[in-house]
């Protein structure tokens, strides 16, 4: 008898359209959001006239 073998994770997670269309959203969403909470903390006081 032959063993049904799964295939490795990565290509399981390659596989799925759902999960990468979720992670290529979720990513950029989380690092440009920390970047710019970075920013905002890191800039100084404004000057007004």
């Amino acid at each position: 008898m032959e063993e049904e073998r799964k295939p490795p994770l990565g290509q399981r997670i390659l596989d799925n359209m759902w999960l990468l269309l979720a992670l290529g959203l979720a990513v950029p969403t989380i690092s440009y959001t920390l970047w710019g909470i970075i920013e905002l903390i890191s800039m100084g006081d404004a000057t007004l006239p």
